[in-house]
């Protein structure tokens, strides 16, 4: 799509008139993008790229931030983070962790009780949201109504001031790269959930923004469009390589869109890391148990097994777990993924690293069938996957590999 724009701007105050795209009709909506321009009386030709990384790459410094609201809540507890230009950070964590608090404390929309926010090293803690170098994606869209897709991508740069030129070279190459070409001179009511969520993400774009605020922007939509637009958003972050910070308690959405994971739990830190990290070493029990399915039980450290494997007991027996950290103390608790336990052939001799247990419940998933198995007199019970469904009441042997088991803090 290539837009010729004819007559003469007279700068940014004539700028902020509102463009004159035809009425929406029935046959428009069926056919490709096209309009005319020579209602907006200028004289450019829109051929440039819609982001300038050198302009819009920006790192982001959150330093000893808290806030306290007047009922003495502190939902945010000394927060301190260091955001790369062109990083992809995900806040993930569940309901009342303070992760949205913090996104609308960046954005400007909470004022902080301590702290400051930095970007590109100019503190920002202050400024009103509109002059923060900051643009947000809402989990509402936050679409005006009554404007047209063209019109919602382009109220930013307006209200900012901008050319006519530069505004609509924005939006050539916006609405190019979300696929809405042919929706321009639409209102956001004729759009499906994907298609108003990737309008939001335009007209952030659109901005120019240092960075970019997602505020669970994906949960109102269905299990499979969500997959698709998670998709799309990590590549245009990752082809214009804008600075995301992204707020979500979904698992697999941070896991599959983070370069780095935060996960909050009542205001604070629990642990900072890359997706794979964070799901194969949790540092805490909670972030074990809240990212994904995982079996935690307590060890007692028996010692070194070899130069870097530490043999344990536990209720199931006795285990190596390979480890380049000393876990110190003398009690700690483990865990191991449900997919890391493998069925192996019943021996009739105790083995390390495997134990006897009997299926008592399971859940057929497509893929996979979550199986729970409980072991000897304990009531506790394990969770496992495998290929294909087991008999209920069936004994199994067990085994675990001891590069699939981690440390989590130490058991009191």
């Amino acid at each position: 799509m290539s837009v010729r724009l004819t007559g003469r701007g007279r700068g940014p105050k004539s700028a902020c008139k509102r463009a004159n795209f035809p009425k929406e009709t029935s046959e428009s909506q069926n056919r490709p993008l096209s309009y005319s321009c020579h209602a907006l009386n200028i004289n450019a030709r829109c051929e440039f790229n819609w982001i300038d990384r050198e302009k819009t790459l920006a790192s982001l410094s959150i330093q000893g931030v808290s806030k306290t609201f007047p009922n003495g809540h502190r939902v945010l507890d000394d927060i301190t983070i260091d955001v790369a230009s062109g990083e992809f950070l995900t806040l993930l964590g569940p309901s009342g962790c303070g992760k949205t608090t913090l996104l609308k404390a960046i954005a400007g929309f909470h004022p902080l009780t301590s702290g400051r926010f930095l970007i590109d090293g100019k503190d920002i803690t202050t400024l009103p949201p509109e002059r923060r170098n900051t643009a947000m994606c809402f989990q509402s869209y936050a679409l005006f109504p009554h404007m047209t897709v063209a019109e919602n991508i382009l109220f930013g740069p307006r209200q900012n001031g901008a050319g006519k030129a530069e505004c609509h070279a924005r939006l050539e190459a916006a609405l190019q790269q979300v696929d809405l070409a042919a929706h321009a001179t639409k209102l956001p009511s004729a759009l499906s959930g994907g298609q108003q969520q990737r309008v939001a993400l335009a007209r952030a774009m659109a901005m120019r923004p240092g960075v970019i605020l997602f505020d669970e922007p994906l949960s109102n939509l269905d299990a499979k469009l969500r997959e698709q637009v998670r998709f799309e958003i990590r590549a245009l972050q990752a082809e214009h390589g804008f600075t995301a910070i992204y707020v979500t308690h979904d698992q697999a959405e941070a896991l599959a869109m983070s370069d780095r994971i935060v996960v909050l739990n009542g205001g604070r830190i629990e642990q900072i890391g890359a997706p794979d990290e964070i799901y194969d070493r949790p540092a805490t029990r909670f972030v074990a148990d809240f990212i994904g399915a995982a079996n935690i039980l307590k060890a007692d450290i028996l010692g070194l097994a070899g130069e870097t494997t530490w043999r344990v007991r536990t209720d199931l027996g006795e285990f190596d777990i390979r480890s380049e950290s000393d876990p110190k103390a003398p009690n700690h608790f483990i865990c191991w993924r449900p997919e890391a336990a493998e069925i192996v052939p019943d021996t009739g001799a105790p083995q390390t690293n495997t134990f006897r247990a009997v299926v008592t419940a399971q859940a057929f998933q497509g893929n996979v069938t979550d199986v729970i198995v409980k072991s000897g007199a304990s009531d506790v019970a394990y969770r496992i996957q495998t290929r294909r469904p087991l008999a209920i009441g069936a004994s199994v042997t067990l085994r675990i590999d001891p590069a699939s088991f981690c440390f989590l803090e130490a058991a009191t």
